[in-house]
């Protein structure tokens, strides 16, 4: 008997291995920095400036991609999304100076900037409503997961290839999933060869007739809380994505392969929170019918658990006791990533790929400022903890942020 999935499945799990490569293109900078910074001569202050390059056209083309990916689609803009990054990876590993490297990186932004919104609208239709936290969390646990591997995975492409040939060999595995994707995918579920009328009776309704106008006010003003509590999120993420790899390696003097080892145990408690944060707020939701409550309590738990998991390493130093710490605080951290981000399609379902980019603009923001003002206080103080008693002042004001921002009323 033929084994066959479910067309909405195979979209899921494509969706699944962009946000794994997508992550492990991100955060291979953060294993190879010791690398580069040896062989480039820069310094902790520059490498954040190389870090924070990838944000900058990341931030510009969240709206403006969540915008191009309701407009054209999912199928083409991520396909031509895709062949960009996966360029500006293969460029990473010819690069010979600070320019070159910092350009490299913001070519990789700005691939990257609409990929999440834009995978935000593939999943509005070929998702059943119920389960969007869940779809969400997947999704993002494979991101977590790409974070975890990409450390001891990195560490042994340099070993094998230097760093130069790790990046070239991890831009070729995106222009794989690009080819796969562009082949596969189709905008309309009901125009997908594989698709089964029962799989079509689960999903939501496609508005029929020309797009409508995105109402920009009424979108703005509803999403702002959700974009100034995914700053704080972001933070400590981005914290924790460009610098955990050198806070192992330069404050208990590892080499890069123990080093890595270490941050890829913090981000594997990563890929449990986000898939259980998504479960846990459909489960709510199933329960009680409330989308606040279900999106809202996730939400507060995750900061108030990562504000919490964090404080020890104020006061005790072991690095047994750090990197469970650090774990924690990143496993509650990512709890809010399932209901966070099905907020855009609660509240915006028309415009769910725009309301996505205007939150996750957030996050891009942090990812610009978080990095380079941790390498400014690294090089100033030389204290590798200072930054993260900054994100746990982001995380406090995350928690009390959330409370206005929980899918109260859709946007129209």
């Amino acid at each position: 008997m033929r084994l066959r999935f479910k067309a909405t499945h195979v979209v899921l799990a494509m969706l699944c291995v962009m946000y794994f490569i997508t992550y492990i293109d991100r955060v291979n900078i953060g294993t190879a920095a010791s690398e580069i910074q040896k062989e480039l001569g820069l310094t902790n202050t520059q490498l954040g400036l190389v870090f924070s390059a990838f944000a900058y056209p990341y931030l510009l083309f969240q709206v403006i991609g969540g915008w191009v990916g309701d407009h054209f689609g999912p199928r083409k803009t991520l396909f031509w999304c895709g062949m960009i990054w996966a360029a500006a990876t293969i460029m990473t590993g010819s690069v010979h100076s600070l320019a070159a490297l910092f350009v490299a990186r913001f070519a990789l932004g700005f691939g990257e900037g609409a990929t999440f919104p834009t995978a935000t609208r593939a999943m509005q239709y070929w998702t059943p409503a119920s389960r969007r936290g869940f779809a969400q969390g997947l999704t993002h646990s494979f991101a977590r997961l790409g974070n975890a591997i990409t450390p001891p995975v990195v560490a042994l492409l340099i070993v094998w290839l230097t760093w130069r040939g790790a990046f070239i060999v991890l831009g070729l595995l995106s222009l794989v999933w690009c080819i796969a994707w562009v082949c596969y995918f189709r905008n309309e579920p009901r125009d997908h060869a594989s698709i089964t009328e029962a799989e079509l009776a689960t999903l939501p309704a496609r508005p029929q007739g020309e797009q409508p106008k995105v109402p920009w006010g009424r979108l703005l003003q509803r999403m702002w809380p959700v974009t100034l509590t995914y700053f704080c999120y972001g933070w400590s993420l981005w914290l924790y994505l460009n610098w955990l790899p050198l806070f192992f390696k330069n404050n208990y003097n590892l080499d890069i392969k123990s080093s890595a080892l270490f941050a890829s145990g913090v981000f594997f408690a990563g890929v449990v929170g986000d898939s259980l944060g998504g479960i846990i707020s459909d489960r709510i939701l199933q329960r009680t019918g409330n989308v606040r409550l279900a999106r809202l309590s996730v939400t507060i738990l995750g900061f108030a658990g990562a504000l919490l998991s964090l404080f020890p390493i104020l006061f005790v130093h072991d690095i047994t006791v750090v990197a469970l710490c650090l774990s924690a605080g990143f496993f509650f951290a990512e709890l809010v990533i399932g209901p966070m981000w099905s907020i855009p399609m609660d509240i915006a379902a028309k415009y769910s790929g725009t309301a996505a980019g205007i939150m996750n603009t957030g996050s891009a923001f942090a990812a610009i400022v978080s990095p380079l003002v941790a390498g400014v206080v690294i090089d100033v103080t030389g204290n590798w903890y200072l930054p993260f008693l900054m994100s746990m002042g982001l995380l406090l004001l995350g928690g009390f942020s959330a409370f206005p921002d929980a899918s109260r009323a859709a946007v129209r």
